[in-house]
């Protein structure tokens, strides 16, 4: 089964609490799809010749779960505090390995 990641924006229109999380990452490990994740910190971008691409501002977490296809993985949407509380959260399905 393909692996999904979803990342979340910092474009909320109110600011997700600590039970909403956690009532969501209860739910994405009762449905068997959670396969972990993580908020994302400040950084810096890097590139050995020239100068390097932009540091996307809007990044601040990730979660890494397991689908079918895609609108299997957007159903993991259901639940997700940005997404609840009217932001952004990109999936993007994960190559798997040869």
């Amino acid at each position: 089964m393909p692996d999904f990641i979803l990342l979340m924006h910092r474009d909320v229109e109110s600011a997700p609490n600590a039970e909403m999380w956690t009532a969501y990452f209860a739910t994405l490990r009762g449905r068997g799809v959670f396969d972990g994740g993580s908020a994302i910190g400040a950084g810096d971008s890097f590139r050995k010749a020239g100068a390097p691409g932009a540091v996307s501002e809007q990044i601040s977490g990730c979660i890494r779960v397991r689908a079918a296809d895609l609108a299997q993985a957007r159903e993991c949407l259901e639940g997700n505090p940005v997404f609840e509380c009217g932001g952004t959260v990109e999936i993007r399905e994960l190559p798997q390995g040869q």
